[in-house]
């Protein structure tokens, strides 16, 4: 690598790391939970308002159902949490749902699932980093004005960040998400002694607001409808608790019993932060509207398209805390910082599976290196760029963009549940100790009532909010689907076409003769290496062969190849329209064509130069060339390289640097010194 690209490159991401410290990368539970969990913990912050959005539409009344909503979103919670903790156990490579239901579903249910997940990762960055702009927008007014932009520089900011590695991403991302939760706590924890044991009226900025009722009087179906509406709308809380069971290989050892723990937790804090919130809301009676400038009256007058309405935490924090206190500032803060950290869940689970994907040939095997600072930088930059797409396409408008969420992850949700069902069923089948069987069966039955709820939650999901944007997930996953089969049947083929074969073949048949070929455009030093080169591999036949193009040159050559006696016989192949490469590629055709059991050995002198510009100046024409002839079957290609004076610098210049590695130092690792021989002098 270049000094030029280096520097730069090592002052952004820093210094490589080599692969037997990877196990430096891993990652204890108190930094893994703010790394995995940092999307539902963050969810919080908007997972109440929208069950009391969708409730808003009944009018106030509605909302003596929010309690048992939430009550239903804990369950749901706590199943999809025991659920997990099993997944990590029996599939602790990484592969998470992906790896679930490709075991127990099979290959299409497996990647219906990987599918769905790279959806909704890329989703959860996207509406993560514009829920945040729009937050940080109301306070700075320049955010507003420019959100595209400044989206776009939060996720760059974020790739940056997690092309570092995870460890320290994790640790820059570990206090706003500590803060956040410790302030939530403190807000909830205050909140109820001051209702319940001072016995304080405590009102939020819109407790003497009205709501006008779109639908009044729902019974029957459509308040089970409503119902079940806002119950999908609150499971928004869920985004992201698979990413822990896709991540496991980056926990540090026990992988399983930390990641089954950081899980716990997560689903712990993440129930008690949402139930605290509705409560809270609840009791400082929060007014929202699906569309507030119309549905929300304030005196018996709407409050106008002017009307800025707060999220519920903001609300909920400043009846409680008091509006401009510190606490109220120090939890704002942190909210509008956790929203952007939670797109760090997808940056840390897309890279992962995408790896496990390109290891199973659903994916180019790039994504499945590992870069300079062990991190998955391919998957990190492909994850950026979809993101960065998504956002320039909804102009980083949250409302638009959630309306795309949530349906990937209760697919993969769904599917995962039904093949643990399955793992559990086949298991059972063979499984003779009483005890063990005993602890299957309450987990098949704690799966299988995961599967059912979240099923549901995804038929409620695809019908109140396909024609909203959820196709556009749907389609989404169809693409990925697709090209992920595309991608799988070309390696396949590929796979099958190089295999070794049994018995002998042409490939393995040594061939009957070799005619090597240097090309030559005039005698100088580097025409001379590859002569000497070609004399060394003993052919059949040896030649040098060039292009008349300019008939004084081609002459000149004649003279100059019989002054210095040179033994190889030199061919001269005439171009009336001063072409280079078709002549070449018609005479090695030619050469095949008389003996197709014959190798062509073509032999290219070519300059090595040290500055990126002098590859424009030489070895243009060698590149078409090699690239036609790669082609022609039966043909090999030899490269002889001659290193011109810039060459040696920039080696010098890479020397000389503190640290300097070859391409691929990094991946393949520490190479062990070879220990010197001792002399035999006496």
């Amino acid at each position: 690598m270049s000094k030029l690209t280096d520097v730069p490159k090592r002052i952004l991401i820093g210094r490589a790391l080599r692969s037997d410290r990877l196990g430096e990368t891993l990652l204890p539970k108190r930094i893994a939970l703010p790394v995995f969990a940092s999307d539902p913990l963050s969810s919080v912050a908007y997972a109440p308002g929208e069950v009391l959005l969708v409730l808003s539409i009944a009018g106030v009344s509605a909302y003596h159902f929010s309690p048992w909503i939430a009550v239903a979103v804990v369950v749901l919670m706590f199943t999809v949490v025991a659920s997990y903790r099993q997944n990590v156990h029996a599939y602790p490579s990484g592969g998470g749902d992906y790896e679930v239901a490709n075991t127990n579903l099979g290959p299409k249910a497996g990647l219906t699932v990987a599918s769905a997940l790279l959806v909704d990762y890329v989703l959860t960055v996207a509406v993560s980093i514009s829920s945040g702009i729009e937050n940080l927008g109301s306070a700075i007014p320049f955010v507003v004005e420019h959100k595209v932009l400044c989206a776009v520089a939060v996720i760059v900011l974020l790739t940056l960040m997690n092309l570092r590695g995870v460890k320290e991403s994790g640790k820059l991302f570990a206090i706003p998400t500590y803060v956040f939760v410790v302030g939530v706590f403190i807000m909830i924890a205050w909140g109820a002694f001051q209702g319940i044991v001072l016995d304080e009226t405590m009102k939020a900025p819109t407790a003497d607001y009205e709501i006008k009722p779109e639908h009044q009087g729902l019974a029957g179906f459509a308040l089970v409808f409503l119902l079940l509406r806002a119950f999908s709308s609150g499971c928004a809380a869920l985004t992201g608790v698979e990413a822990i069971s896709n991540g496991v290989p980056a926990f540090r050892k026990p992988k399983s019993k930390n990641a089954a723990s950081t899980l716990a937790l997560m689903g712990a804090l993440a129930v008690t932060m949402f139930c605290g919130i509705i409560a809270l809301a609840m009791m400082t009676k929060v007014r929202m509207a699906e569309n507030p400038a119309k549905d929300l009256f304030h005196n018996g007058v709407p409050v106008g398209g002017d009307y800025v309405q707060n999220p519920v935490i903001s609300q909920v924090a400043e009846a409680v805390f008091g509006n401009g206190s510190f606490l109220f500032i120090v939890l704002a803060a942190a909210t509008a910082l956790v929203l952007f950290l939670a797109a760090n869940t997808a940056y840390n689970g897309f890279p992962l599976l995408g790896s496990i994907l390109a290891q199973d040939r659903y994916l180019p095997r790039q994504l499945h290196t590992r870069g300079d600072r062990l991190a998955f930088s391919n998957g990190i930059v492909l994850l950026a760029g979809a993101a960065i797409l998504l956002v320039w396409i909804y102009g980083a408008d949250s409302t638009k963009l959630i309306q795309l969420y949530i349906v990937g992850v209760f697919v993969s949700f769904t599917l995962s549940q039904i093949g643990m069902v399955r793992h559990w069923n086949r298991h059972l089948r063979t499984e003779k100790d009483q005890a063990k069987r005993r602890h299957m069966i309450r987990s098949r039955a704690i799966n299988a009532f995961g599967a059912f709820f979240t099923g549901m939650v995804l038929i409620v999901v695809l019908v109140t909010k396909f024609t909203h944007g959820a196709w556009v997930a749907l389609l989404g996953m169809v693409i990925f689907y697709a090209t992920m089969s595309a991608i799988r049947r070309h390696y396949d083929r590929v796979a099958e076409e190089i295999a070794a074969p049994e018995t002998p073949s042409d490939d393995s048949v040594r061939p009957s003769r070799v005619h090597s070929i240097v090309l030559v455009s005039k005698i100088h030093r580097p025409t001379l290496r590859a002569l000497a080169y070609a004399k060394l591999m003993r052919s059949d036949t040896l030649e040098a062969l060039s292009i008349n193009v300019d008939p004084a040159e081609t002459k000149a050559l004649r003279a100059e190849w019989e002054r210095r006696g040179l033994t190889v016989p030199l061919k001269i192949l005439d171009s009336p329209y001063r072409e280079i490469t078709r002549p070449i590629i018609e005479y090695v055709k030619n050469l095949r064509r008389e003996s197709p059991r014959d190798v062509v050995s073509v032999i290219i002198p070519e300059y090595v130069v040290g500055h990126w510009y002098e590859h424009l100046l030489h070895n243009q024409s060698a590149l078409r060339l090699k690239g036609r002839l790669l082609f022609t079957p039966g043909v090999m290609v030899t490269s002889v390289p001659y290193q011109l004076d810039s060459s040696e610098a920039a080696k010098k210049r890479a020397r000389k640097r503190s640290e300097w590695n070859a391409p691929g130092a990094v991946r393949r690792g520490p190479v062990e010194k070879r220990p010197k021989e001792p002399s035999n002098k006496g």
